[in-house]
């Protein structure tokens, strides 16, 4: 069985082209959380080109297994990019 490696997928408006400020947080767009990167990435690429038309519209994906278990992520690297 593959580890579990949990994803966020979050966007927003931002404040400017250059920050990662959002221009409303309580406006956040939530896709979701994912089991890996693989499925975290398909769902933030459909997220993004839903929202092309919108210059300052960006989406995110988190690695929540990171913030969850920091300790093992040293021991083993990161494989992912």
């Amino acid at each position: 069985m593959t580890k579990q490696l949990l994803h966020l997928v979050l966007g927003g408006e931002l404040t400017h082209l250059d920050s990662h400020d959002f221009k409303d947080v309580s406006n956040l767009d939530i896709v979701g959380i994912f089991p890996n990167y693989a499925e975290a990435h398909r769902a933030w690429k459909a997220a993004a080109q839903r929202t092309v038309d919108n210059a300052h519209m960006r989406y995110f994906i988190v690695h929540l297994h990171r913030l969850m278990d920091p300790e093992q992520e040293e021991q083993e690297g990161s494989h992912e990019h």
